[in-house]
């Protein structure tokens, strides 16, 4: 601790803070030092690269915002997409990746589990996105609905308060 005379620099030493009726009554606390028992731990900074990159990122995320209007005003209505099945295919085999990798990560107590934990509730909370807003009305709307609030968005809830209950514990 800062500012400790003589013998005392290297040991470790708590005490109470006093109140300033307590300080000024006592007699011989003229040189003492109150140390505080908890003291507010600054965050590190992060590095200059990781700063430029998260400006960066910032950046790239305002400059799509007037791409999103370009978009909602000139996109068609309806599309047809020429590989629509491997489209799907390929989110729900990233999804089922996702959910295996995360599984077998947390099994074995791996705390890199939070990585694929995020990944995959990202990928099923697209999934459930994408499903109810390009489903026919009708029993396919339907399904689609019952698919995203009886699996994808429960199991994204799931990965993502994994993820973060990994993330929020102590090394």
């Amino acid at each position: 601790m800062k500012g400790r005379a003589g013998g005392e620099r290297g040991k470790t030493m708590r005490q109470l803070g006093l109140c300033d009726e307590e300080v000024a009554s006592a007699e011989d606390f003229d040189r003492a030092e109150v140390i505080p028992l908890h003291e507010e731990a600054e965050e590190p900074r992060p590095a200059r690269g990781m700063r430029r990159a998260g400006w960066l990122l910032v950046a790239c995320g305002l400059a799509l915002l007037p791409w999103l209007y370009v978009l909602a005003t000139g996109l068609p209505a309806t599309a047809t997409a020429a590989h629509w099945p491997v489209a799907w295919v390929g989110l729900d085999a990233l999804e089922a990746l996702g959910l295996i990798a995360t599984g077998l990560l947390a099994a074995r107590g791996d705390r890199r589990h939070a990585l694929a934990a995020a990944a995959t509730a990202t990928l099923l909370a697209v999934d459930a996105w994408f499903d109810t807003t390009t489903a026919a009305p009708g029993g396919d709307f339907a399904t689609a609905v019952a698919m995203a609030l009886g699996a994808e968005l429960p199991l994204a809830t799931l990965c993502g308060r994994l993820a973060l209950r990994a993330l929020s514990r102590p090394a």
